[in-house]
């Protein structure tokens, strides 16, 4: 059977309603959808066949950085949908990892993101964290965002991305996006220019290290507002891992300067839907969410991160949730089985309260307002068509 292409795999992706393509040599081409991993065909790919595959997405720059350093990061287009791409080495061989990222940039509303993060996006400055473990849409939600400013009112945007994922067509807003290794050498050169390239609001792809993280609270000190992500699973996690970033003699000066310009922390994750659902549907969007009132700013200043989670807990008015609250309310809709929510909790004791006991056996693992649905079967193999 002949080797499908590419830009084939890349389009069955789109057709699957897929989220991922992992290309390899000594296997099947495999496609993550509806949050599960399935082979594409049957015949492994040899090492000249995953060689080929990359090598036809490359320029000659980033072939050169390629060969040069064994991993390169990019992005690609294919119709309506654009891909970030990871090349690296797997047993010597060259293997990718391919990220499908629609071109229509879902509103606020589509993700299902609570109204509070448009009143978050309406401040004029401070630091918004966006978390999560890979895969859990940050750059999605933080695209929702920064589209919904670009929408609503007139703003110099400024985006710092390894690579650009989603394009921004400036609607109400004037907007620059840099890409590393392209536009800029490193994510902190780029923040130290932006102080002087007039934004409004400035977006990070991630924060990597001390110099990027302490430029990043600068910015939002002095009157910008800074979007970001880390890659933390709950807000008190975020906190520490900001402060523990620094040394030892500068942590309470951090303390002092996040209490100060930490705005609100967003600790998201996805997990599979278990009613019917497809594409951007297939899977729900879990959230921890902490706005920093007078009472955490304090709790940040003291160090005493371990009484977030309480403040939260009592925050419910002011549209604070905490993970596990988040998860009862997705598997009481019946959205989430139990077994998947119980499995994205660090705090399975409070989930268990919150939600109750655990389904009986041989009773659907769902909440009481949808049943188990189902999903396609993504087994039939890719022909060179």
């Amino acid at each position: 059977m002949p080797v499908p292409t590419i830009q084939q795999l890349m389009q069955t992706v789109v057709d699957w309603s897929g989220s991922d393509l992992h290309i390899a040599a000594g296997m099947p081409p495999c496609i993550r959808a509806g949050g599960k991993l399935r082979f594409a065909g049957e015949s492994p790919l040899a090492p000249d066949d995953t060689q080929a595959m990359i090598f036809s997405l490359l320029t000659p720059g980033q072939r050169q950085h390629l060969e040069a350093h064994w991993e390169l990061d990019f992005s690609h287009g294919i119709g309506a949908t654009r891909f970030r791409i990871n090349v690296y080495k797997d047993k010597g061989h060259y293997a990718a990892a391919l990220r499908a990222l629609s071109s229509k940039i879902p509103a606020i509303d589509e993700l299902g993101l609570p109204p509070v993060m448009r009143d978050i996006a309406d401040r004029p400055r401070g630091l918004v964290l966006v978390t999560g473990p890979t895969g859990s849409g940050k750059t999605t939600t933080l695209a929702s965002l920064i589209d919904y400013i670009n929408t609503s009112r007139s703003e110099h945007i400024l985006t710092v991305e390894d690579p650009i994922e989603y394009l921004f067509v400036p609607k109400k807003s004037f907007i620059n996006q840099r890409q590393l290794g392209e536009d800029t050498k490193s994510f902190a050169n780029a923040l130290r220019a932006a102080l002087r390239e007039d934004p409004d609001v400035i977006l990070v792809g991630e924060m990597r290290d001390l110099e990027t993280i302490q430029l990043a609270i600068t910015a939002a000190e002095t009157g910008h507002l800074v979007f970001a992500t880390l890659h933390t699973s709950s807000a008190a996690q975020t906190v520490d891992r900001m402060v523990d970033v620094f040394p030892p003699a500068q942590q309470q000066q951090i303390r002092v300067q996040l209490s100060n310009s930490l705005v609100a922390v967003f600790a998201q994750t996805l997990i599979p839907r278990a009613d019917a659902g497809s594409g951007i549907q297939s899977r729900c969007l879990a959230q921890e969410i902490m706005i920093v009132t007078p009472a955490i700013a304090n709790l940040i200043r003291e160090g005493k991160t371990s009484q977030i989670y309480s403040a939260i807990q009592t925050g419910g008015n002011l549209g604070m949730k905490t993970l596990e609250t988040s998860l009862r309310d997705l598997y009481a809709a019946g959205r989430i089985s139990y077994e998947n929510a119980l499995a994205r909790t660090s705090r399975p004791e409070e989930f268990q309260r919150i939600a109750g006991a655990p389904p009986a056996a041989g009773r659907p693992a769902v909440g009481p307002g949808g049943g188990g649905g189902s999903r396609p079967s993504f087994t039939q193999p890719i022909t060179n068509r």
